[in-house]
């Protein structure tokens, strides 16, 4: 840990850099999964549905760069190499090989679920770490930005396309 200015103790800005760290391997998993449909979808709805991928794949990053910070600020190092993010990520690994654009909506779906649950189920286990703010505002950002009704708008975008 780098010496900081932060108030926390050193081990409660120890944990919260792991859990940013583990969620950073996710963050930068479910981008590469996002793109991968991105760039293999087909069918009627290809252009919005490719379209669609590529707003999530943003959004993704931004995440990605907001968790890598906070770890920075809390006195940790961002872990965020593409050999990381093999080793630690929690998401399932992404069929390859599929075309059709409901098999992607259902990847990624799938994949944003698991990423959202897992920092929620997070939080609720471990109260001490809800008292770091940069896990909170990231808490807060993440349920205002609410994966799940990301999820549920990629799966109505391809039912609403004729």
């Amino acid at each position: 840990m780098y010496k900081t200015a932060n108030t926390l103790s050193k081990n409660i800005r120890a944990k919260s850099v792991a859990v940013l760290n583990r969620h950073l391997a996710a963050a930068i998993d479910l981008h590469a999964q996002v793109k991968q449909a991105h760039w293999n979808v087909r069918g009627p709805t290809f252009i919005a549905i490719h379209e669609l991928f590529d707003k999530v794949a943003d959004a993704v990053e931004e995440y990605s760069d907001t968790i890598a910070e906070r770890a920075g600020a809390l006195g940790g190092a961002a872990e965020g190499t593409i050999q990381i993010a093999v080793e630690h990520s929690f998401l399932h690994r992404y069929k390859l090989g599929i075309d059709a654009a409901e098999a992607h909506i259902a990847g990624v779906t799938a994949a944003l679920a698991t990423f959202g649950e897992s920092l929620l189920q997070r939080n609720r286990r471990d109260r001490r770490l809800r008292r770091c703010r940069y896990l909170g505002r990231f808490h807060r950002d993440l349920t205002r930005r609410r994966p799940a009704a990301l999820a549920r708008r990629i799966a109505s975008a391809a039912v609403a396309q004729p």
